[in-house]
């Protein structure tokens, strides 16, 4: 299965996924980690572990400061 990841303001990418992959898996080839971000599909965020079944999904970095 090939998910677009549309990373926003960093752009998107392709990413080739297995048939039992999670949203987590997602994230390994784009280097951040399941801390440094948020999935969401169709405006809702997702839980990392829970399989992809969709073909299109955000990514939204969180922000950290101090």
């Amino acid at each position: 299965m090939r998910v677009t990841v549309d990373v926003v303001g960093e752009g998107t990418h392709e990413v080739e996924l297995g048939e039992d992959d999670t949203y987590v898996d997602l994230l390994e080839p784009l280097e951040y980690g399941r801390h440094e971000v948020s999935i969401v599909v169709e405006g809702q965020p997702v839980p990392e572990d829970q399989s992809v079944e969709v073909d299109h999904v955000r990514v939204l970095r969180l922000v950290q400061g101090g």
